[in-house]
């Protein structure tokens, strides 16, 4: 007797749900004008980078920028060219042409730029253009931004 009465209404639910289900969520346009634009989806002038950098991974590398964000390397004859420095995160890509491999590379910068941390991967090595091979995670500091005693100039 019970589940004559409770049945009825657990049957209309479940109906109810699966008729819910089956019709397509209806997308309503926002309008964006009226809304602030955030300053982490910003793209940055690209001067920023442009210096010397430190590029740690184990050992140290210098890297010469120029105010687009590209520049070079000494180690297997690399360089690097930046797509996008939005915010605080710079995309970009490497290429060294001694061991003919390149790849891709984000690094997270500090609120200052004075610093970042990276990681980088393979996009091709040789003629294989699906390299298995890892990547790596480094660390960079502005050249301007480091302080060693090499830098402070003599008492006079």
């Amino acid at each position: 007797m019970l589940l004559r009465y409770i049945g009825a209404p657990i049957l209309l639910t479940c109906a109810l749900l699966a008729a819910a289900c089956a019709k397509p969520a209806v997308h309503r346009d926002l309008s964006t004008d009226s809304l602030p634009p955030s300053k982490e989806s910003e793209p940055v002038d690209r001067h920023i980078l442009a210096g010397e950098w430190e590029y740690v991974e184990g050992a140290a590398v210098l890297l010469t920028l120029d105010e687009q964000g590209n520049g070079h390397y000494d180690w297997k004859e690399g360089r690097f060219e930046t797509q996008t420095l939005v915010g605080h995160t710079w995309h970009g890509m490497w290429f060294q042409e001694e061991n003919d491999r390149d790849g891709g590379f984000t690094v997270e910068f500090s609120p200052d730029f004075s610093e970042g941390e990276g990681r980088w991967w393979y996009s091709r090595i040789g003629t294989d253009h699906a390299p298995t091979q890892k990547g790596g995670t480094f660390h960079l500091s502005k050249r301007s931004a480091l302080t060693s005693h090499s830098d402070t100039p003599p008492a006079p």
